[in-house]
């Protein structure tokens, strides 16, 4: 397969793209390696990629509409998948506009390469922050998302609507995914466990949270990655049981699904914290502090559909997917 990934830079990206090539598929890698986090991280992720003869990388920006377009018709895709976004629930308090921009605009652009290229299956990411303000648990892609309680979350949640608009109008497969606490190998340097790893072994201490008292699904790098081949593999097709006098937000007369993907195993930060510790052999030094603006208390993925429709479900327990980043980290920076 020829397959157009954006934000192969990225965390997810990246690793995603290693698991297509290996495989034997095309990827046309779109990334324009901006300064959100460190871009030396980003180069280092892209490094890994180019190695392989069947990865192609296009530096481009999503809201960059003419070279989207033009990405499209020259590589004519036949499928795609987004992952490319500005990312970050707090980031999303101070510059707003970035969203909009990324998430928004350039989400549109890819929609309409999909839509004009005759892309055979979309596949984008969405997040487990369009649960916002819901607190039946664990969260179904059955229930309602129409409070998010960020900007970051209503542009996900925008672009699952999107999605499902194009599904309707054009026939175009789209599959949403909704990622839960990604970590792993190669992460982000703003998600906690990057965080709290450089800190606890640099001796500094740590911002905690809601005062530790934060429940996540974390889900490991891997386990992501399998989810999204599984999904990308299996084409969304219409729900023939849907109806509008009962409609069901996952599917849709339309080639339109949405998925969870998250461990399914809820772990309190202080836990997380503690496996931290156990696997660099210090402890941290703690401020709690209360619940930030656009933070949610839990998250929970129920991932019924997911073992359903791709018989898949994440396995990695949380003290293996730790162990396995710590030990990326002190390779990586040579601590």
């Amino acid at each position: 397969m020829r397959i157009l990934v954006t934000g192969t830079a990225g965390f997810i990206g990246s690793t995603l793209s290693i698991r297509l090539l290996e495989r034997g598929d095309e990827v046309i890698g779109v990334d324009n390696v901006n300064d959100y986090y460190d871009p030396s991280l980003k180069e280092a992720r892209l490094a890994r990629l180019k190695k392989y003869e069947n990865f192609t990388e296009v530096r481009i920006s999503l809201e960059d509409k003419a070279a989207i377009d033009d990405a499209f018709t020259t590589y004519k895709p036949q499928k795609v998948v987004n992952l490319a976004a500005q990312a970050g629930v707090r980031y999303s308090l101070e510059n707003p506009q970035a969203y909009i921009d990324a998430n928004i605009v350039g989400f549109t652009n890819i929609l309409e390469g999909c839509r004009h290229n005759k892309v055979e299956h979309l596949v984008y990411a969405s997040s487990s922050s369009v649960y916002g303000a819901n607190e039946s648990m664990p969260f179904s892609v059955h229930d309602n998302v129409d409070h998010p309680v960020s900007l970051y979350a209503a542009t996900k949640k925008a672009n699952e609507l999107m999605a499902h608009t194009y599904s309707h109008l054009f026939d175009l497969p789209t599959t949403g995914l909704r990622f839960f606490t990604v970590y792993g190998p190669w992460g982000r340097p703003d998600m906690a466990l990057f965080m709290f790893t450089k800190n606890i072994i640099e001796g500094k201490p740590i911002d905690v949270f809601n005062y530790g008292k934060h429940k996540r699904d974390f889900t490991y790098i891997d386990d992501i990655v399998e989810g999204v081949i599984r999904t990308l593999d299996n084409v969304a097709e219409p729900n023939p049981d849907w109806t509008g006098m009962n409609p069901d937000s996952a599917t849709s007369k339309a080639p339109y699904k949405i998925y969870n993907i998250g461990s399914n195993k809820p772990c309190e930060l202080m836990r997380y914290i503690e496996i931290i510790e156990e696997c660099v052999g210090k402890k941290a030094e703690m401020n709690l502090l209360p619940l930030q603006p656009g933070d949610v208390p839990a998250t929970y993925a129920d991932v019924d559909a997911l073992i359903k429709d791709v018989d898949y479900k994440p396995s990695t327990s949380i003290e293996d997917g730790v162990a396995k980043f710590v030990e990326w980290y002190r390779d990586f920076y040579k601590v």
